[in-house]
């Protein structure tokens, strides 16, 4: 577990949490290579079949650049105020879905999009590699029993 310099604590999330909270949330970012740079679009999507369904446009950047390429997707919920919240971030290969039937499919998934449906295909995103963490208030420590001391070197003893 990591701690965080202001004493909050920002623990890894097993792979079934992160996917958990991938189900979750309403958009996401998938991060991409276009023309040699990092870019990154916020976008909706739906998950299944070990993959991550991205609704787009077949000129978009995202499809140009999710033909086979190794993408990342992103999504979290963050409380500024609290200084809390959670990230997951799904690494894994990519494709480009065009097959109408497919296409069909996927739309039956309920994925809402503002991409305009005639003609729309999607961004498959293997999920391959899952990461997460959550940062919080570091748990209280429960006060030690009265029982017990340190043996002069800091080290817990029990004295009876």
């Amino acid at each position: 577990m990591d701690t965080l310099d202001d004493g909050r604590d920002a623990p890894s999330l097993d792979e079934a949490e992160c996917l958990r909270l991938l189900d979750t949330a309403p958009i996401g970012r998938i991060a991409f290579t276009q023309g040699a740079l990092p870019a990154v679009q916020p976008v909706t999507f739906t998950r299944g079949d070990g993959e991550i369904y991205v609704p787009t446009h077949p000129d978009s950047a995202a499809a140009a650049a999710s033909r086979g390429a190794v993408v990342a997707f992103e999504v979290d919920e963050v409380d500024v105020g609290a200084r809390t919240g959670w990230a997951v971030t799904v690494v894994g290969p990519s494709r480009l879905i065009t097959d109408p039937a497919e296409v069909r499919r996927l739309d039956g998934l309920g994925t809402s999009t503002s991409v305009p449906p005639a003609g729309h295909c999607y961004v498959g995103v293997q999920v391959r590699l899952v990461r997460g963490r959550r940062i919080g208030p570091r748990p209280a420590v429960p006060d030690a029993p009265a029982d017990l001391s340190t043996d002069g070197a800091g080290v817990p003893s029990w004295t009876g």
